[in-house]
C-alpha cells in the first residue's frame, strides 16, 4: 500500500498506448466495489479495467481472434488471484508470448501470504519491489496492519476487508512486531 503500484501501472499502460500496442487491464472483483471497475491511483488518475472473480480464465480470454495483437496484459490487486489463475497467466507468457505484469502486495494484516501473491512469487521470472516508507518511523516498509473504527490494530478477522488508509497503514517489519505481536 502506498507505494505506487497502480500508478506505475497505469504509467506502463499509458508508454504502451503512446506506441499504439494493445493492452489489456484486469481488476480482481474483491477491489470493484471500491473502485467501480477502474484502476484508479492516489494521484488522481485512472483506467477502465476488465472485472474478473475467481472462476475467470485469463488463457482462454485472451487465446482469442480479438486479442491477437495484443501487448501486455497489466494486472492491479493481483494478490486476489487464485493460484490456477497465476497458472494461467504464466501459460500466457510462455505460450502465447505476451508480456504480463502483476501490481499487489505480499502479506495480509496478519502477515501471511495471498493466495495470488504465493503463486506469482513462486513462478515470475521477474520481481519488481515498489518501495514506501513505515507510518511509525523511515523504514522501508514491508508489512501492512490493519486498524479497527477506533484506530485499534486488529490481529484476526477476515483476509479482505476493503479499505485505504482509513482501515490499513504501512509498517516496517520491526513495527509490524510490535504492533501486532504475530511474527
Amino acid at each position: 500500500m502506498n507505494a505506487g503500484k497502480s500508478t506505475s501501472l497505469l504509467q506502463s499502460n499509458h508508454n504502451y498506448l503512446e506506441n499504439n500496442l494493445e493492452t489489456l487491464l484486469f481488476l480482481p472483483k474483491e477491489n470493484i466495489s471500491f473502485n467501480e471497475g477502474k484502476i484508479v491511483s492516489r494521484i488522481g488518475i485512472d483506467a477502465k479495467a476488465i472485472e474478473v472473480n475467481s472462476k475467470f480464465n485469463f488463457y482462454n480470454y485472451v487465446n482469442t481472434v480479438e486479442h491477437k495483437n495484443l501487448s501486455c496484459i497489466l494486472i492491479d490487486e493481483s494478490q486476489f488471484l487464485s493460484k490456477k489463475q497465476v497458472g494461467q497467466l504464466g501459460s500466457i507468457a510462455d505460450n502465447l508470448n505476451i508480456p504480463v505484469m502483476c501490481y499487489g502486495i505480499r502479506t495480509d494484516f496478519r502477515g501471511e501470504l495471498f493466495e495470488g501473491s504465493a503463486a506469482l512469487l513462486a513462478i515470475a521470472d521477474n520481481l519488481i519491489e515498489l518501495k514506501t516508507v513505515c507510518s511509525e518511523c523511515s523504514r522501508k516498509a514491508t508489512m501492512v496492519v490493519r486498524l479497527n473504527e477506533d484506530g485499534v490494530v486488529q490481529v484476526s478477522g477476515e483476509q479482505v476487508q476493503l479499505g485505504g488508509n482509513d482501515i490499513y497503514k504501512v509498517v516496517c517489519r520491526k513495527h509490524f512486531q510490535e504492533l501486532t505481536n504475530l511474527l
